[in-house]
């Protein structure tokens, strides 16, 4: 155990008169480009879990270790990391007690291909946490935890190359709650594709068709859950341009006219920010929020490699909006566009007009931040207004709404 750096504390970053953020900078150092909040040690306050480490709250300032820096046993290797030429093992992070002892564990993906692994929690004793392969070859960039099939336990909203086929499948994983420490199951929606690779962008799940069931969207379309959830039959895919290949995708109504929409970054690597807006005969039209070029700039903002996207209520209206910006050194100092440019996060915050139409309003909530691959976003302080943790090349980060 050892303590991390003094924390950062930033004056409150006035978005408008009616959102405001505190920033608390954790540590500078890059140690994963995802992060988890819950209540790790049961003392009452969440705890913020950003590559091998978690900071305790409430007041973050002790930071202790659940895995070792370096060993040889395939587990999380690749520490610590050089910001500007090196990746974190450490992708994605995600906070759910899977083995149902009331301590929440840690899901957590290594770069895309290799393994998604459970560190299961040890109830408060000290020590590295033991950890199980869940799955084994854990493709894409933006793997989730979600219900897929309805039955109110997660599943791994992640797809996978099966040995000995030319393309993966787009798929999800279900894990044996009698048995979370086992192999979880693969429930394949497609057949072979080479859209299906370990480097692919643009995933997610929700109800396109507002019948009730999960689908699972891709940047081309999405894949119909059908009604007979036992059946191993590969789902309807319907074709569909969303983007390029953004980040995670998500499913809502965005203009109050009773159809589903689709929200998601259009290059992950690139530029471009849209909501999708769902036809009666299930087509679909793209309303840029972030232009799709460094050239194009919509409402005064401009800014490239949108590669994580969440939605929250940042005014209080009910209404969900978006928190995206800019992952820095994606790819080093040299590689895609801007590299060099600020690392900024950005809320827009929705607004419909009440005939069907609606838009997004940009706020800047830092500009010395950005995202990763994927962020939390929920309750820290205890007020019932949504904070922010963040990890990424550029550090440890949370918002905490005021």
């Amino acid at each position: 155990m050892r303590a991390a750096p003094a924390l950062l504390l930033l004056p409150c970053l006035v978005l408008a008169e009616e959102i405001r953020f505190e920033k608390r900078t954790l540590t500078r150092e890059f140690v994963a480009e995802g992060c988890a909040v819950a209540d790790f040690n049961r003392d009452g306050h969440p705890d913020v879990a950003a590559g091998r480490f978690i900071w305790q709250g409430p007041d973050f300032a002790q930071r202790v270790a659940y895995a070792p820096e370096r060993d040889n046993k395939g587990g999380m290797t690749k520490t610590p990391y050089n910001p500007e030429t090196g990746y974190s093992d450490y992708f994605l992070q995600f906070a759910r007690d899977l083995t149902g002892d009331g301590w929440p564990d840690l899901l957590v993906f290594g770069l895309p291909g290799e393994p998604a692994l459970l560190f299961v929690n040890p109830a408060g004793k000290p020590g590295d946490w033991a950890r199980h392969a869940l799955v084994d070859v854990a493709d894409g960039e933006s793997p989730a935890l979600a219900d897929i099939d309805g039955d109110g336990w997660p599943e791994i909203l992640v797809h996978t190359t099966l040995p000995g086929e030319k393309g993966g499948r787009f798929g999800y994983f279900q894990i044996d709650g009698k048995n979370p420490l086992a192999k979880a199951r693969f429930r394949a929606v497609s057949e072979p594709t080479r859209q299906a690779h370990k480097y692919t962008h643009g995933y997610g799940a929700g109800d396109v068709n507002a019948d009730g069931r999960a689908d699972i969207l891709v940047k081309d379309g999405w894949y119909e859950q059908p009604a007979d959830r036992t059946s191993e039959a590969a789902w309807k895919f319907h074709p569909a341009k969303l983007g390029a290949g953004g980040a995670q995708m998500h499913v809502m109504d965005v203009n109050g006219d009773k159809r589903p929409d689709v929200i998601t970054a259009l290059q992950a690597h690139g530029y471009g920010l849209a909501w999708f807006e769902q036809s009666p005969d299930g087509a679909f039209r793209e309303h840029r929020i972030l232009g799709a070029s460094a050239q194009e700039v919509l409402n005064g903002v401009s800014f490239s490699q949108p590669h994580a996207v969440e939605l929250v209520d940042l005014d209080g209206d009910g209404l969900l909006d978006i928190v995206t910006g800019k992952r820095k050194w994606a790819h080093g100092t040299k590689n895609d566009p801007e590299p060099m440019a600020a690392p900024v996060l950005y809320g827009f915050v929705l607004k419909r007009d009440g005939k069907g139409g609606a838009s997004y309003q940009p706020h800047k909530i830092d500009g010395d931040s950005g995202v990763g691959t994927q962020f939390w976003t929920g309750r820290i302080d205890g007020d019932a207004r949504p904070d922010l943790a963040l990890a990424n090349k550029h550090g440890v980060f949370l918002f905490l709404r005021r």
